[in-house]
Order: structure tokens, then C-alpha cells, then sequence
């Protein structure tokens, strides 16, 4: 399964750029493409989400916004726990959120909250980003894998 996820993310340019985990040098969740790319992301949601009638459909404004949130406070917070496995499971919350902003998205559109321009522009981000989050969470992954192998080798010594 790795594999195939490997092959896809070099065939997009992403295999190299994703490398970087816990314990490669990277000392602050704030150096993450991940979390740079969820933090515009949800500065756009923010900013759209306070205009017309979108503003007043409170429920669907705020419910939004959460989970645009959430998007960057998982990356973050798994981030800073620095174990791969916790890392690990809140990059799978984080990449869900993602889906969940997307089927907001598709609600705000069908809504007239949003138009066609709009809408298309804040879901190709949302992609973008659960597909950074997505190879992130296959390099943790490797990296578990990686350690546990290491440990299995050297107990055996």
C-alpha cells in the first residue's frame, strides 16, 4: 500500500517535499507545508465565510470555520506530542477535517453562499491541502515502520 502511495505522490512532485517528520530537523510545527498551507487555508475560509448571507447562516458559518481550524490544530498539536504514532493519528483527524470542510464547501455552494469561482478555488485548496496531509501521514508511517524494524534488529543483537 505504501508503495503504491509512494509512486503517486512522486508522479505529483510531493514524495521529496513530505520527508519531513518528527525528529528530521524540523523543530516547530509552524515549519510544516502542511500547516502553512491549512493556515491559508483557513484565512480564506474566515474571510468568505463573514461576507452576505453566508455571515448570517451562523450554524454552517461557524461549523466551517471549526473544522478549517481543526485542520491546522491537529497538524499542530500531533506535531508537537513528538511520537510518531500520536503524530500519526492526528494527521488522520486533520485529513478528515479536510473532508469535512470539503462537504461544507459543496453545502455553502448549493446555498448560493458561494460562486462558482469561489467554491472551485476553496476546494482545490482543501484537496491540496489532505493531499499534503495525506503524504505527511504515509512519511510518518515509513518512519514507524523504519524505527520499529530497527528495534526489532537491534534487540535481537
Amino acid at each position: 500500500m505504501l508503495s503504491i502511495l509512494e509512486g503517486i505522490l512522486k508522479k505529483l512532485g510531493l514524495y521529496d517535499s513530505l520527508e519531513i517528520t518528527v525528529g528530521s530537523g524540523i523543530d516547530r510545527f509552524e515549519d510544516l507545508v502542511a500547516w502553512q498551507k491549512a493556515r491559508l487555508l483557513t484565512k480564506e475560509i474566515y474571510q468568505v465565510t463573514r461576507q452576505g448571507a453566508f455571515a448570517k447562516d451562523y450554524g454552517l458559518s461557524g461549523q466551517i470555520q471549526r473544522a478549517a481550524v481543526s485542520i491546522m490544530s491537529n497538524i499542530a498539536e500531533g506535531f508537537e506530542r513528538n511520537r510518531q504514532g500520536e503524530f500519526h493519528q492526528f494527521l488522520s483527524i486533520a485529513k478528515a477535517s479536510c473532508a469535512e470542510l470539503r462537504s461544507q464547501l459543496y453545502v455553502a455552494f448549493d446555498a448560493n453562499y458561494l460562486n462558482q469561482a469561489e467554491f472551485t478555488q476553496l476546494l482545490t485548496q482543501a484537496e491540496e491541502v489532505a493531499r499534503i496531509i495525506g503524504g505527511l501521514r504515509a512519511s510518518v508511517e515509513r518512519r514507524k515502520i523504519s524505527n520499529s524494524a530497527l528495534k526489532s534488529q537491534h534487540s535481537a543483537l
